[in-house]
């Protein structure tokens, strides 16, 4: 039964194909966190501010991106606008400008509940010791906001990298679209070849969100959620 899934992986270039579609993952998983973190704090603090059009107009965009699915956004990106305007994107570049709109709305909810969270007594504290506001926001709110945030960030994380199977349907040479096809080259001399090529996939993803999901959890018990 071994030799069936060392044939499978050792056949032409079947493993190192993995591997790289394991790095197209991961890559676009990246740069997409990374991206929706830097746009997703400048949009909860603005959402954290009075009534503005500014913070009305960021709810508006996250409920908005809340309730449609992801898929409808790649289609939306990567097939509608380049049959309706003529915009050619990257398969890519399309994957990961709609895991950044997406990923955006989540931190920037996140970044809202990590500061509304803070009690007001912590800011009259602060008011008590003499510090003005961009002192207590300094060196009370931002430091308390952030240990609340980070279990946070590394979770989107985690459920970033488990939904970009996704991109599988824009054509994204990603780690399921290379299992596919790996199955399809080997499946007709190898009956268990999808056994173990989508069991190989199963272990990479497990090994991969598994680690970072229990530094969440651990995070989260150390200061107290």
């Amino acid at each position: 039964m071994l030799d069936s899934a060392f044939s499978v992986f050792s056949q032409g270039r079947n493993f190192a194909r993995i591997v790289e579609g394991l790095w197209v993952t991961l890559e676009i998983s990246a740069v997409s966190v990374l991206l929706s973190l830097i746009l997703g704090l400048i949009a909860g603090l603005i959402m954290t501010a009075k009534e503005t059009l500014g913070a009305t107009a960021i709810r508006l965009y996250f409920e908005l991106i809340r309730f449609t699915p992801i898929l409808v956004l790649l289609y939306l990106f990567y097939y509608s606008l380049s049959r309706a305007w003529g915009i050619n994107l990257d398969a890519k570049v399309v994957a990961i400008l709609v895991f950044t709109l997406w990923g955006t709305a989540e931190m920037a909810d996140l970044v809202r509940g990590a500061v509304t969270s803070i009690s007001v007594h912590q800011r009259e504290s602060g008011l008590a010791l003499g510090l003005n506001e961009s002192q207590i926001n300094h060196y009370i709110v931002i430091p308390l906001a952030v240990r609340r945030l980070i279990p946070g960030v590394i979770n989107l994380t985690t459920r970033m990298i488990k939904t970009t199977p996704y991109i599988f349907f824009i054509n994204v040479p990603e780690l399921i679209k290379v299992g596919q096809q790996v199955v399809e080259l080997t499946g007709f001399k190898n009956k268990l070849a999808s056994f173990w090529v989508y069991g190989f996939i199963f272990f990479i993803y497990f090994m991969v969100c598994f680690p970072i999901s229990r530094y969440s959890s651990y995070l989260e018990k150390k200061w107290g959620g």
